[in-house]
């Protein structure tokens, strides 16, 4: 299902993009809830179910995508979300953590971008890297440190687009798709 935004006064940033029109990114809110769940769930299940069994699957996207989950996530004070647009329609999304929302404990000086996902019919023109360098000027505006992500150790193409953003390995966690325990590499961008 495709939405346009009703409204152009909460759009954050707006760059013209060769070939596929003009861009925007804008700060999501609690009445963005239910696209904000299809987007997670369509993007997810993308990424993710061919290296997953549908059980696990399940599970994850239960847990992650409800609509209680996503509205605790919306009024948290220290989750952000951001939606990147073209032409008006959502074409993918990014939530930003601080402080103690973050899924690690790495301090008040870092923030953490817990998800970065776009839309099948929109990857590879150059949103992922637009979100993530919106992420990144946050970040210094808010004096930030570093900024650091998690990444499925088998997402190699993640990995590289990480790598040539600057990102570096400095660690890993454990990630739990539904019962299945897996590694997700900690990468970070130093910005002082």
């Amino acid at each position: 299902m495709m939405y346009l935004w009703k409204s152009v006064r909460s759009i954050l940033f707006i760059v013209p993009k060769g070939g596929i029109g003009m861009i925007q990114i804008r700060a999501c809110t609690i009445a963005d809830l239910i696209v904000l769940q299809e987007m997670s769930i369509e993007t997810y299940y993308d990424t993710f179910a061919p290296y997953n069994s549908e059980k696990n699957m399940t599970a994850y996207l239960t847990s992650a995508y409800n609509e209680r989950q996503l509205a605790k996530e919306l009024n948290d004070p220290n989750v952000r979300f951001f939606f990147v647009g073209v032409e008006g329609i959502p074409a993918g999304y990014m939530k930003v953590n601080v402080g103690t929302s973050q899924t690690e404990s790495l301090g008040d000086d870092s923030m953490e971008v817990e998800r970065l996902y776009i839309r099948p019919s929109y990857k590879r023109q150059g949103l992922g890297s637009e979100l993530l360098h919106f992420a990144v000027d946050l970040a210094c505006q808010e004096r930030k440190r570093a900024v650091w992500l998690g990444v499925w150790e088998h997402n190699e193409a993640a990995q590289a687009f990480y790598a040539s953003e600057g990102f570096v390995r400095t660690g890993e966690h454990s990630f739990f798709m539904g019962d299945d325990e897996q590694t997700d590499y900690i990468l970070t961008k130093e910005l002082v």
